[in-house]
């Protein structure tokens, strides 16, 4: 099974959402092994077997086999996973996690009290978390369930305030919570002094746990707008970029995109950012790939007309944060940093992915 066994450094390597369709790849199928070919991409081998661009899964399932998202090598046995998820049509991944929740149930539960961990999301960042997914959205599930896995065994509480910004500017700082799930981390805070104020924030006042989850940020245009298919993030001085309130802004202030230099659009959600495509209200919306391929097949009007841009899409590290203020927060951290280290190692981690992705797919197909 290709899938991580140990915690990885991730980095925010360039990669590519290609938009064509490659002669070897076209005979691709989903639930097999697939050998790459001179011309592929993790897009063009995602549309062969899914018909969508959407290479995530693939992405999930391979990590140790993709040195470079970017530019896959020739030869490259890749394992294509089912559309449910599956990594072989005679697997099942919720067994996985069956077995896992039965050896947990089996393990000495400690008769010292702890306090409940406060942790918070909130709506509107499918398939991440939401109320409405199976155990609050995948992010969510594996913070759950790491907190019961490496020699933890912590009880907890959760909450979902739909107001990203007051994760920061009130809950966390304030201790009306422990945790927030999840938020990328900047790639570099070593110069922060033309950066943009949220990013000089999760610089200076977060603590973040390892990786939990790698995800393409992916750039949507209208077909026929003029920013789309640019090849440089300079090309995009004077757009209208929409990214949704909370989010980061780390990936456009590293590269120089802030305010005059371009309008920031922040409505509350992924679907909003497309619709204001579909509008002119935007001429680029910066939203993971998941999330936005979503969100275009939610709106109606984008379809066949909102597009990605192959050119500048990169892999983001999420994680779950803490405040600096708070005294045990690293404390918390650690314990999610231990459970997730087991759940990798058993595979429990890339289980509750690929169930958690499976049936958001389902919900939206």
């Amino acid at each position: 099974m290709s899938m991580i066994k140990s915690l990885v450094q991730y980095s925010a390597t360039t990669v590519s959402a290609a938009l064509f369709i490659s002669t070897s790849a076209a005979a691709q199928e989903a639930c097999a092994p697939y050998t790459v070919q001179d011309g592929d991409s993790l897009g063009s081998i995602a549309q062969a077997a899914y018909g969508s661009f959407d290479y995530q899964m693939i992405f999930n399932a391979n990590r140790n086999a993709i040195a470079n998202p970017n530019s896959l090598e020739a030869g490259t046995v890749l394992q294509i996973p089912c559309e449910d998820g599956r990594l072989t049509a005679d697997s099942d991944v919720t067994d996985i996690i069956a077995q896992e929740e039965e050896k947990q149930a089996k393990r000495a539960k400690s008769s010292i009290y702890e306090p409940p961990i406060k942790m918070v999301s909130g709506n509107g960042w499918e398939p991440f978390t939401g109320e409405s997914l199976k155990g609050g959205g995948m992010l969510v599930r594996l913070a759950t369930t790491a907190l019961n896995r490496g020699g933890n065994d912590r009880e907890y509480n959760l909450s979902f305030v739909d107001d990203w910004k007051a994760h920061f500017d009130t809950l966390l700082p304030l201790g009306a919570f422990d945790v927030s799930i999840a938020w990328y981390k900047p790639a570099d805070c070593s110069n922060l002094e033309n950066t943009d104020a949220d990013t000089k924030y999760r610089c200076t006042q977060l603590n973040f746990s390892l990786p939990i989850y790698e995800s393409v940020s992916a750039h949507w245009t209208m077909a026929d707008n003029p920013y789309a298919n640019v090849k440089d993030y300079a090309d995009y001085a004077g757009a209208k970029i929409c990214r949704p309130e909370g989010w980061s802004l780390a990936e456009l202030s590293g590269e120089g995109l802030v305010e005059p230099v371009i309008s920031l659009v922040h409505p509350t959600s992924a679907v909003e950012c497309i619709r204001k495509l579909v509008t002119g209200e935007a001429d680029m919306a910066l939203l993971d790939l998941e999330a936005g391929d979503a969100a275009v097949r939610e709106v109606a009007e984008a379809e066949g007309k909102v597009q990605l841009n192959s050119n500048l899409s990169q892999l983001q590290a999420i994680h779950f944060v803490t405040h600096k203020t708070n005294p045990r927060g690293r404390v918390y951290l650690t314990l999610l940093n231990k459970g997730l280290n087991e759940m990798r190692e058993s595979g429990e981690w890339y289980a509750i992915i690929a169930d958690s992705l499976a049936e958001f797919n389902k919900i939206g197909s």
